[in-house]
């Protein structure tokens, strides 16, 4: 520290003593042209002093190359020392930025920020693999549960640890899930906030159409009071595979009648758990069900679902459904058939 600071008050000793020279007005030609950067980047700024920041930023080419340019940079920076502090983070310089654009960036810029999106809808096996191949987070991967984070976009420096970035995650949940239970309508169905995340989950996995997610909640909570099977084939899926994706086929029989803690066929209630991360709206859609008898539904083969209030209508349904897709009306598996 001691041996720079002699550097550069013999610099600028040199410069004022030379003021009227060329070199007092080259450096200041120099401090205020154009940089080398032919097109605006981010670089991460350590920490280490102003040598490793003068280094940087040569290497990334935001400043002149040589010792004349570091030299100017240094002096520059203490002539400036009132302006603030240099950070160390991750910044945005422009292109051809000068010495003076660098250092109104180090000094007020804020820090690059890296935007990372949780879908509705993913298990904790997916989430824990997006978060894990996050670019710049830094730490080890933190225990995660099934349904802990909100799904949305995240945005995160470099650096930031995986852990922090989850906690933000379950904080979101948290919060949300608060909310969404202060101001839910009640039903006995869903005495508690754990009951709403699991049913939610189950929402989430079984439509991707917004407006459907009030009344898939409505069948739900109506065979609850029933005492019925919910005979969901996501909870299936999520028994057999625990969110590892896709089946990759259609259920079977046989799998559709495997013990499994998730199995929705073969137990009452609900599963042990959530099958699923679901987002704000599947929570709001079992905090706010659709009003109604339905107790079926069946894909209808344009993505959706035909709603039934009645095993009859809802046969009626499945073959319409099953004559849809296969013409000669041969029999197929699908979502909701069975139930």
């Amino acid at each position: 520290m001691f041996k720079r600071l002699v550097t550069t008050g013999l610099l600028l000793l040199a410069l004022l003593c030379m003021g009227a020279g060329g070199v007092a007005g080259w450096a200041w030609w120099m401090y205020g042209a154009p940089g080398p950067a032919t097109q605006a980047r981010a670089v991460v700024v350590p920490r280490g002093g102003l040598g490793s920041t003068v280094a940087t930023l040569q290497h990334a080419r935001v400043i002149r190359d040589g010792r004349l340019a570091a030299l100017v940079f240094r002096v520059a920076v203490h002539l400036t020392r009132r302006d603030g502090v240099l950070h160390a983070a991750e910044l945005e310089f422009r292109a051809y930025g000068s010495i003076r654009d660098a250092l109104f960036v180090l000094r007020h810029a804020r820090p690059v920020l890296h935007p990372i999106t949780v879908p509705e809808g993913l298990s904790v096996i997916q989430v824990i693999d997006l978060v894990d191949r996050a670019p710049v987070l830094s730490g080890p991967m933190p225990s995660l549960a099934e349904g802990d984070v909100l799904p949305q976009t995240y945005d995160y420096e470099w650096g930031t640890s995986r852990a922090a970035l989850l906690a933000r995650m379950r904080g979101a949940m948290d919060t949300t899930l608060d909310a969404v239970w202060r101001d839910r309508t009640p039903v006995p169905e869903i005495p508690d906030r754990r009951t709403l995340l699991i049913l939610a989950s189950m929402v989430e996995r079984e439509t991707a159409i917004p407006a459907e997610r009030k009344q898939v909640a409505r069948v739900f909570i109506n065979r609850l009071r029933l005492g019925m099977r919910l005979q969901s084939d996501p909870t299936v899926v999520y028994g057999i595979n625990h969110g590892a994706g896709p089946l990759g086929h259609a259920l079977t029989r046989a799998e559709l009648a495997a013990p499994s803690a998730y199995n929705t066929y073969t137990l009452p209630g609900l599963p042990v758990g959530p099958i699923c991360s679901p987002g704000r709206a599947a929570l709001d859609a079992v905090a706010h069900p659709a009003d109604g008898d339905a107790l079926y539904f069946v894909a209808d083969g344009t993505g959706g679902h035909v709603f039934a209030g009645s095993l009859a209508d809802h046969n009626r349904n499945v073959g319409a459904y099953r004559a849809r897709k296969e013409p000669q009306g041969a029999l197929t598996g699908a979502t909701g058939a069975g139930r």
